[in-house]
């Protein structure tokens, strides 16, 4: 979140928890709500002060799914908490895949010693792995988008990549075994992961189950804010923020 509003400074940015308890982690519901009522109670204020004011229009608020791929479950959860706030919210897609999460990807593996920093961003550099799994939780459908994002990272690490789904009995196991027999012996477990939203501990069981080492989730890795933020630009309709410097033709 800070990520996000230190590229567009002035944006109102809110967390709200898929599980959250209203006190120190408040519901995605009750967030909507709040700023659903501070909008109303600034347009009034405006009104009683004579201040010549349009009534609000647009979203009450844009709802960005922190999520690298599609999670049904998790999603189905947040469509929910938007109908059950009642609040004139637009939902987006999930932040992948993506070029910038395979750059994430790549980043996390080199910070764990597993894959080389590019610093030189060519496609081709040497890697302590020689075949990578992607771990994703949702189901088919994410395995399918982590798929995606795996032939990014498989391009700039020039190793096999392949995605399994993290919570579905026996599916790491078998992605490795098919790496192993295709000629991969040092194997690397990538999370495709924000973080949050699954046990952290399944991600250490399943390298230990497959004998190999893995990298961190990707957490508040920078590209993941500019990603949330593209989402809110893009469903508002708006330009995105350019970099300091960058020209607009």
């Amino acid at each position: 979140m800070s990520i996000a509003r230190s590229e567009l400074p002035g944006l109102d940015a809110r967390i709200g928890y898929v599980d959250g308890d209203d006190a120190e982690f408040p519901t995605l519901q009750s967030v909507l709500a709040r700023a659903a009522e501070e909008r109303t109670a600034r347009y009034e204020q405006a009104v009683a002060a004579g201040v010549e004011a349009k009534e609000p229009e647009g979203p009450v608020a844009v709802v960005v799914p922190l999520l690298a791929g599609p999670d049904g479950a998790l999603l189905r959860v947040i469509r929910q908490a938007v109908m059950d706030s009642r609040v004139a919210a637009e939902l987006t897609d999930v932040l992948g895949p993506h070029p910038l999460l395979a750059e994430a990807l790549h980043v996390r593996l080199s910070e764990a010693g597993l894959a080389r920093a590019d610093r030189a961003r060519l496609f081709t550099v040497a890697t302590a792995a020689d075949g990578i799994i992607l771990a994703s939780v949702g189901g088919e459908e994410a395995v399918q988008a982590a798929g995606i994002t795996g032939m990014l990272l498989a391009a700039r690490l020039a190793v096999p990549v392949m995605a399994a789904a993290l919570d579905e009995d026996g599916a790491i196991t078998a992605v490795a075994d098919q790496l192993r027999s295709s000629g991969s012996q040092q194997l690397a477990l990538a999370p495709y992961l924000i973080g949050p939203e699954i046990d952290p501990t399944l991600v250490a069981e399943a390298a230990q189950e497959t004998g190999c080492a893995a990298a961190e989730a990707l957490g508040a890795y920078p590209a993941i804010g500019k990603l949330a933020l593209s989402k809110y630009t893009a469903a508002l309709g708006i330009a995105p923020p350019q970099p300091q410097g960058a020209q607009v033709h």
